[in-house]
């Protein structure tokens, strides 16, 4: 994929894809329900179809057109727990990390056996996190050195349990969570680290399951050793009811053209509808106060979810630099981390343009993403002319810096090739990112003819 540099871009977007992270939810919980839920503008991305594929094989009678999908419950009645139909073959997850785990802990409450298979890169990513927790509700699960293919053979019901999670992941949260609809008694989640999206306790509450949430300290029945981070449970046996879904445009999505704008000076650009969870956002504030003119507008809340519009002005950037608004706005780390994971590459890439660079740590989650998206993201860096360190969990790159345009590789990652489709428009000379539209059109198919839309040269 070849990228030349940009003068600015400037627009209006209004059809970005739907939320990967909801559009995965919604098929899910939807296929738990009674009744009928037609989701609409669901994801394009291979991931989300890896899901809808999955829950097929399950039984479960979905239609697609378009990016509306149609999914028929398979709950029988309003005190009836869903019975899935056990697969003729392993369930293929793609490249899915979440269809893997979220699929992981409603298969927990099956009365048979299922066998989770996923891509080279999928069966790299670590599973121990849903396993450990999934053996001590009762299932039992096997892997080859914690890693799938994932084997899980479930029961009903299951144990409800109190689990403390050790790392900060919402799909670790939302297996155990999906899993506890299936136990007897109330399953609690603590989050000690880092509070991490919710949209699994969004939707189950649109779909009519209560879902207790809040600090540690208050929740009653916690326990008197939980005293800090977030609680999150739900009581087994929950009845869902089926409701019509309208997923919001996809926040990480945006980011790449929110970087793009900030960096490049005359930049006036519009995202319209996009989901604007406070547990998502956190990429708006963190590029406002490296100094980018960014803000939300509209906010409204609509099925559960506050979607709104996202304006960005190019204020410095690319050739002139962002100036941090507040010191120490250029270290990231800590719980703010857990709200940027996806964000990061394109972060690190921003701040090359950032006077006094930018520092990641905390992040050694990225490791074992598609990629190791800080390997991936520190050599590509280097190649472009930034000073860069690395470190076991993040990096620290100086700023501004003058990038050049260079021969790079996506490392099979979309996130990695998106974030450096940035770094290329704001370069001296064209780039070429070698795997670049591949593994972008698994996640974005839309995303460069989007971006080339409003680029200006």
């Amino acid at each position: 994929m070849r990228i030349e540099p940009a003068k600015r871009l400037r627009g209006r977007l209004g059809g970005l894809p739907g939320d990967k992270s909801v559009s995965h939810r919604a098929g899910l919980i939807a296929a738990l329900a009674r009744g009928t839920t037609r989701v609409s503008n669901y994801s394009t991305s291979e991931d989300c179809a890896a899901t809808l594929r999955c829950l097929e094989a399950l039984g479960l009678r979905l239609t697609r057109e378009g990016e509306t999908v149609t999914v028929e419950g398979a709950a029988s009645s309003a005190d009836s727990l869903a019975a899935l139909r056990r697969p003729d073959a392993p369930l293929d997850c793609g490249n899915s990390g979440t269809t893997m785990r979220l699929l992981a802990g409603v298969l927990a409450g099956q009365p048979f056996e299922t066998t989770l298979t996923g891509d080279s890169s999928l069966s790299r990513r670590p599973m121990r996190r849903v396993i450990e927790p999934l053996e001590l509700m009762g299932a039992r699960l096997g892997a080859e050195d914690g890693h799938a293919p994932l084997r899980v053979e479930g029961r009903r019901p299951l144990n409800p349990i109190a689990y403390e999670m050790a790392v900060a992941s919402a799909q670790v949260k939302s297996c155990v969570l999906l899993a506890g609809l299936f136990a007897r008694g109330t399953t609690r989640v603590h989050e000690p680290l880092a509070a991490t999206r919710d949209h699994t306790e969004r939707m189950l509450r649109w779909f009519g399951v209560p879902v207790e949430s809040g600090v540690a300290g208050n929740i009653e029945g916690a326990g008197s050793e939980v005293s800090s981070g977030r609680v999150v449970s739900v009581e087994g046996g929950a009845a869902l009811t089926a409701r019509d879904i309208e997923v919001p445009g996809d926040i990480s999505s945006a980011a790449f053209f929110v970087a793009a704008a900030a960096l490049l000076p005359g930049s006036a650009l519009e995202i319209a509808g996009i989901g604007l969870n406070p547990t998502r956002a956190g990429v708006l504030s963190t590029l406002h106060l490296l100094g980018a003119e960014v803000r939300a507008e509209g906010v409204r809340e609509r099925c559960n979810e506050p979607v709104g519009e996202i304006v960005v002005r190019g204020g410095g950037g690319g050739r002139g630099g962002l100036a941090p608004r507040e010191a120490g706005a250029n270290i990231l780390s800590g719980p703010l981390i857990a709200q940027l994971i996806d964000e990061l590459p394109v972060l690190a890439v921003v701040g090359t343009q950032v006077e006094g660079g930018l520092e990641i740590r905390d992040a050694g989650e990225l490791r074992v993403k598609e990629s190791d998206r800080i390997g991936a993201t520190v050599r590509n860096l280097r190649a472009m002319g930034a000073e860069v360190e690395e470190f076991e969990d993040g990096l620290r790159v100086g700023g501004p810096t003058h990038l050049r345009g260079a021969r790079l590789d996506a490392h099979g990652d979309h996130r990695i090739a998106m974030a450096f489709a940035v770094a290329a428009l704001a370069a001296t000379g064209a780039s070429e990112i070698e795997g670049a539209r591949e593994c972008v059109g698994v996640s974005f198919p839309e995303f460069f003819d989007l971006l080339e839309s409003v680029t200006e040269r």
